[in-house]
């Protein structure tokens, strides 16, 4: 067959005609003039002003790309960045662990990547990391990203560094509310998405159920405002868990059969789906170099270390950098250094390097004040990079110092100064973490502000179990003005339900309660025929609400929560907790006092446990607040009985987690937290103090 192959001057025809040469083995004729055996396969001919469309034909043809202006060109095609974003527990890391082992990565452990004790503690991703793998001649680096939209700002840092993304999609549970969160960051980023369909294994997927699923996709995609070409997005059925993928449904689940009998699974076409239809990575080695850094990392030996892709030019160790602050911070130079050390991740473990060029992914020693979205470059740029700007916090904490009865004697780090160290610390490393001190503090107190109650809570358990004591305030939200009205704004959040029909009724009431309202409702569309809600709640009503809603649910319900964005202010909330029951004595509890309380409420305490005058011990049957003795015991006389004592027998304690004590306490009380225990208390110790406060506040109210 004849095919004419027509096109402008320098549009790159004449690469296309040489990749096709290449690809069938055969060689591509020299024109006139040019020396002899000049174009055998795999050489490369360039005549005086002409580039043979090199950059025009990059991403089609990598071994034929490089220009004479160019040497590395054809490197700088063989490397592809991407990003795992999906919705939490869709299986993000098992998919990168089973990436690695196809790529011949020692993976020595399940969920390698999750290599912190709270993330393998509570099964999810909490900070953002990447890792290198080579498939097939090309450099993969890999970033996993967490799902829960609490950790979205680590979502936002790490887009800067990648190309594409695989967006991981439950192929029976569809599109989450989480996934519209990191999906809509990848997408104003002009990220490409490849749709990853996972757990074609299950018994319950069906073609027509995929087929749903990637019908809700691509109205998802519209709806936020996807160009054509992401709506044009390639779909990939994958088991991460048994380690297989296609690009048809009967052939993964055929695989997948395969995979119980033989033991070996195949992800080539998942890597080759990213090495085609991911970009390479932009930037030219000619140029001076620059890295925008997006993560920070700490290493006992080389210091501090700072992550991200290598935008423009070479650098090698040894080499004078500098560090610039982000344009909107002024673009100042904030230290000059030299490069002590460079690294990459591969298989979780840290591997030095001599140099490193244009679109690796690298971590560099030697600056000491670099920090997240500074570019770090050479000595001679001016400009930095531009960086992604990352949303603002929604919940705000006050962090103190532990003046309880009981503080000092568990903890180590106990003064205002190593807290407000240690959070200065951490506001480095997590950019969507803010923090303040308070003018009423006295240097003890500090405002702390995030995205949930999740986020902080993780920094909170953090700092516990490095042997901190803290006091800490309930969470309250950060309210806006609008620009325009002058109306009070406050965050909202997309609450999804997946309940028994049995239970929606009462979810429904308890989410109503705190001034939500329903969008949705599908009956039978959740997993197991389960009824699927959907409603919008302001974040301060969903404080300490998940506890409610397993009440509610009798612990079978599912619930995830996604920020939706700012909306008028919807008012007052009835209150929804009843009364406290707070401690006036100090000392050990006895179980002849606690079983007269019983009756009174729910105890948070046990017999023989130590409380002091203030700290909170149970909750009261009915709305007020009383006062009790714990630590009362009987009276010893010397007159005989007539029968035996009655045995006292208690019911166990409620014992509170972190998350639950964050939603359960008000305005008026704290929190203890000790590297031991976790305890609830009134702001205000004294009783008497409680009291008149309370007068006071009623008479300025009057």
């Amino acid at each position: 067959h004849g095919t004419a192959i027509m096109g402008g001057w320098g549009r790159g025809s004449r690469a296309v005609l040489r990749g096709i040469a290449l690809l069938s083995g055969r060689a591509f004729p020299a024109p006139a003039g040019a020396p002899a055996g000049a174009m055998a396969a795999g050489a490369r001919w360039t005549s005086p002003g002409m580039f043979g469309g090199g950059a025009h034909c990059r991403r089609g043809f990598a071994a034929t790309a490089p220009a004479a202006d160019d040497d590395h060109g054809s490197e700088e095609n063989n490397v592809r960045n991407f990003a795992i974003i999906a919705h939490v527990d869709h299986g993000k890391t098992t998919l990168l662990d089973t990436l690695m082992r196809q790529a011949n990565q020692d993976v020595s452990t399940e969920r390698l990547m999750d290599n912190r004790d709270l993330e393998r503690e509570r099964g999810i991703t909490i900070s953002s990391k990447y890792t290198s793998f080579d498939y097939k001649g090309t450099t993969f680096n890999a970033v996993d990203t967490p799902g829960h939209a609490d950790f979205g700002g680590e979502v936002e840092r790490v887009l800067d560094m990648v190309d594409g993304c695989l967006l991981l999609v439950d192929c029976i549970e569809g599109p989450m509310a989480q996934t519209k969160f990191v999906l809509g960051k990848a997408l104003r980023k002009g990220l490409r998405p490849i749709v990853v369909l996972n757990k074609v294994d299950r018994p319950a997927v069906t073609e027509r159920g995929c087929a749903e699923v990637e019908s809700k996709l691509f109205d998802l995609f519209a709806a936020m405002g996807a160009c054509d070409e992401q709506l044009d997005f390639a779909v990939v059925y994958a088991s991460a868990r048994a380690g297989v993928c296609s690009d048809d449904l009967a052939t993964a689940r055929e695989m997948c059969r395969r995979r119980e009998s033989t033991g070996a699974g195949d992800m080539s076409a998942l890597l080759d789906a990213l090495r085609e239809r991911t970009p390479p990575p932009p930037g030219s080695r000619a140029d001076p170099f620059r890295l925008l850094v997006s993560m920070i990392e700490h290493d006992p030996f080389v210091g501090r270390l700072v992550t991200g892709r290598v935008a423009s030019g070479e650098v090698k160790v040894g080499d004078r950098v500098k560090a610039l602050t982000a344009a909107a911070a002024g673009g100042a130079a904030r230290e000059t250094g030299r490069v002590t050390k460079l690294f990459t991740s591969r298989g979780g473990v840290r591997h030095p390097l001599d140099r490193a060029a244009a679109g690796d992914v690298v971590s560099v020693a030697g600056l000491s004040g670099a920090t997240v979205t500074d570019t770090v470059c050479d000595a001679a740029v001016s400009d930095p990079l531009p960086a992604t700007p990352v949303d603002p916090p929604t919940l705000r904490m006050t962090f103190g110092v532990n003046d309880s009865s009981l503080g000092g004697r568990e903890g180590k780090s106990l003064t205002g100064r190593q807290i407000w160290d240690r959070l200065v610390a951490e506001a480095e490393t997590n950019v969507a973490l803010r923090v303040l001190q308070r003018a009423d503090g006295g240097g003890d107190r500090f405002e702390v502000q995030g995205r949930g109650e999740l986020h902080l809570g993780v920094l909170i358990e953090t700092m516990r179990r490095e042997k901190f004591e803290l006091s800490i305030s309930p969470p309250a939200v950060l309210f806006r003005q609008c620009e325009t009205t002058g109306r009070r704004l406050e965050p909202v959040e997309e609450l999804t339900c997946e309940v028994e029909e049995t239970h929606s009724g009462g979810v429904i009431e308890a989410v109503v309660q705190r001034k939500g309202e329903m969008t949705d409702m599908a009956i039978g569309a959740g997993e197991g025929g389960r009824t699927r809600m959907t409603f919008t709640c302001p974040s301060r009503g969903l404080i300490g609400f998940r506890q409610v809603f397993i009440n509610e649910t009798r612990g079978t319900g599912t619930l995830t929560r996604a920020f939706h964005g700012y909306e008028p202010y919807r008012g007052a909330m009835d209150r929804v907790r009843k009364g406290a029951i707070v401690s006036v004595a100090t000392g050990v509890t006895t179980a002849y006092a606690l079983g007269q309380l019983e009756a009174r409420g729910t105890l948070f305490v046990g017999p023989k446990t130590e409380v002091y005058e203030g700290m909170i011990i149970g909750e009261h049957s009915r709305e007020e607040t009383i006062e009790v003795n714990p630590c009362k015991e009987k009276k010893l006389t010397n007159m005989r009985a007539s029968g035996a004592d009655e045995q006292v027998r208690l019911t166990p304690p409620r014992l509170m987690s972190l998350e639950e004590a964050i939603g359960y306490v008000q305005a008026d009380e704290l929190i203890e937290v000790t590297p031991t225990a976790i305890r609830l208390r009134k702001a205000e110790l004294n009783s008497s103090m409680r009291k008149s406060n309370a007068r006071k506040a009623a008479k300025s109210a009057d």
